[in-house]
């Protein structure tokens, strides 16, 4: 009988991704997936350790895996694993411990593993976690299929080599590591047969793609477009740096790639910016966006904003207010700020009281929902062109709900199977918050 394995993502796209990876070897491999509840054979938590508050849940999970199936074999996998190997093995929570760049062994640990438990009913856990600071090697993970089937999010590139002086990921992740085109490409080809229309191209620092291999951002998205079948590209997280005449021109030029653009920017505050140790000003972002929307009609944009980084003062934060304001981005994504042991932040004077910085969050996230109906508002009358996903049932009716390429979220009534389908029309009235039907023509 197939043992059985059960697995939890916590943290990015990227991790659901190598998530999605170890599914697929898993199952290569001949074990049977299962839900993340009693009874598996094997439970693999993919970590995070982006705050102080994904380390604890990166625990939390560990404890309950175990506490399951206590004869299970517990595989803790990525970056918590990276930044707390030692704490890991002195709690005895995971019986298996593999780094960043080891979750492609997972299969070879697993049966070593199991080699050594049957030799030895008082085998130790095992570590599996490489010098990641010193490593140079893309870890080519792949998966051949996704769960949403319309959509998959592909992972191209690893490692960050900025040291923003709030973020551990640069200790988790290592430096920058590119993924080979060639191997991007394979991997694409094979979802597009799968019946796969839209790409989401991900990474640590996805900007910093093929500076270590002589290529760039720009030159994989011009590959991927070429492949049959893939309908839509969208983009991570990319930073205002790479946003350039020049650059959003050859996007524009590329049809499939979808208007819809998240730049991080953390705070409208320069001062604040300064502090972060990011490289540009609160100035300079604008006039990013202001390139976009010359070249684009009406783009999509939207962000990150970390609140109450340490010494932030009110003027600072009315500041980053207003300047949201002003921009008027699709969607904010806000977040307080997170102290993180091992950061040139957690170490700052001036570190801001937790009520103050869920008073000035608040706001943000007040004044993000206000914009973002401004410019759902804007497009209502417009005609868009929709990928549809799954159906949903929405105030007792049924529909099929999808995205346009801005990534506004928009139904059609369930008359018909149009999921995986692409849809043209004019956006709406509203079927409830942030939902808009399409007047299919």
């Amino acid at each position: 009988m197939a043992k059985k394995a059960a697995l939890h993502n916590l943290g990015c796209k990227v991790n659901a991704y190598e998530t999605e990876a170890m599914r697929q070897l898993l199952e290569e491999a001949g074990y049977e997936i299962v839900p993340f509840a009693p009874g598996a054979d094997v439970y693999v938590i993919n970590t995070c350790s982006v705050t102080n508050i994904a380390d604890r849940k990166s625990r939390q999970m560990l404890h309950k895996a175990k506490k399951m199936n206590p004869n299970a074999i517990v595989v803790a996998a990525g970056c918590y694993v990276q930044t707390a190997e030692q704490p890991l093995k002195d709690d005895h929570m995971a019986d298996l411990v593999l780094g960043n760049n080891c979750k492609k062994d997972l299969i070879e640990a697993l049966h070593y593993l199991e080699k050594t438990r049957s030799e030895s009913e008082t085998a130790d856990s095992r570590s599996f976690v490489t010098d990641i600071n010193r490593t140079h090697e893309y870890e080519n993970l792949s998966i051949t299929r996704t769960e949403e089937h319309t959509r998959a999010y592909m992972k191209v590139q690893d490692g960050c080599n900025q040291f923003c002086s709030y973020c551990i990921i640069p200790y988790a992740r290592g430096r920058v590591r590119s993924r080979r085109v060639e191997d991007v490409l394979q991997e694409v080809e094979k979802l597009a047969a799968g019946g796969c229309q839209e790409i989401v191209l991900t990474g640590i620092h996805l900007t910093s793609y093929g500076s270590d291999l002589d290529t760039s951002l720009l030159e994989l998205i011009r590959a991927v477009h070429g492949v049959p079948g893939i309908r839509r590209i969208r983009l991570g997280s990319l930073e205002p740096g790479f946003i350039t005449e020049e650059t959003v021109q050859a996007l524009h030029d590329l049809p499939k790639v979808c208007p819809h653009f998240h730049l991080s920017l953390q705070s409208g505050s320069t001062s604040v910016l300064k502090r972060m140790n990011r490289r540009y000003t609160a100035e300079e972002f604008s006039a990013k966006c202001g390139i976009l929307r010359s070249v684009y009609d009406r783009p999509a944009i939207t962000t990150d904003v970390i609140v109450g980084f340490p010494q932030e003062t009110l003027e600072e934060f009315h500041e980053t207010a207003s300047f949201l304001k002003e921009l008027r981005l699709y969607e904010t994504h806000i977040f307080k700020f997170s102290s993180r042991q091992g950061t040139r932040a957690a170490a700052m004077s001036g570190q801001i009281p937790e009520t103050e910085k869920g008073i000035r969050s608040n706001v943000l996230i007040e004044l993000g929902e206000q914009n973002r109906s401004l410019f759902e508002q804007e497009y209502q009358g417009r005609r868009a062109e929709a990928l549809f996903e799954e159906p949903a049932e929405i105030n007792g009716t049924d529909y099929f709900t999808g995205y346009t390429k801005e990534y506004i979220r928009v139904a059609v009534p369930a008359c018909e199977d149009f999921s995986n389908r692409i849809v043209t029309g004019r956006i709406g009235k509203p079927v409830s918050s942030h939902l808009f039907l399409l007047e299919k023509d």
